[in-house]
């Protein structure tokens, strides 16, 4: 029979396995600006991707539920129609989203799975009303 430190060493090593062989098997990518995306969007078609970027002003249209997430030179389409959306989705607002790539019509096309904004600074600038 093993002694209880041998079992507890025994359980540590297999667990340590398991959560190595986890992370090797399903490492997660790195998220990757709109321009990053940009540069070779051929390359990552039909991949299951992290974007980030900032909402375009103005670009938001709720009844077809696509919008445009810019970088520094760079912008693409958003579909979040069948996105998990969080709460504060607006204009110039910093958004990771994780889904898709795709080219249609003519145009690559991000249609997001999920999408996470970020939570509007406490040190923004107040607007004069």
């Amino acid at each position: 029979m093993f002694t209880h430190r041998v079992r507890l060493l025994l359980i540590g090593a297999f667990l340590t396995v398991a959560l190595a062989a986890t992370l090797l098997l399903e490492a997660p990518e790195a998220t990757r600006t709109v321009d990053e995306v940009m540069e070779s969007p051929d390359s990552l078609e039909g991949r299951q991707i992290a974007i980030r970027g900032e909402v375009l002003d103005g670009s938001i249209d709720n009844i077809t539920s696509v919008f445009i997430l810019h970088g520094e030179t760079d912008q693409i389409k958003v579909d979040f129609s069948q996105a998990s959306v969080s709460n504060g989705l607006d204009d110039n607002r910093t958004v990771y989203a994780e889904g898709t790539l795709s080219f249609i019509s003519g145009e690559w096309v991000f249609e997001a799975d999920i999408i996470k904004t970020s939570c509007p600074s406490k040190y923004e600038e107040a607007t004069d009303e």
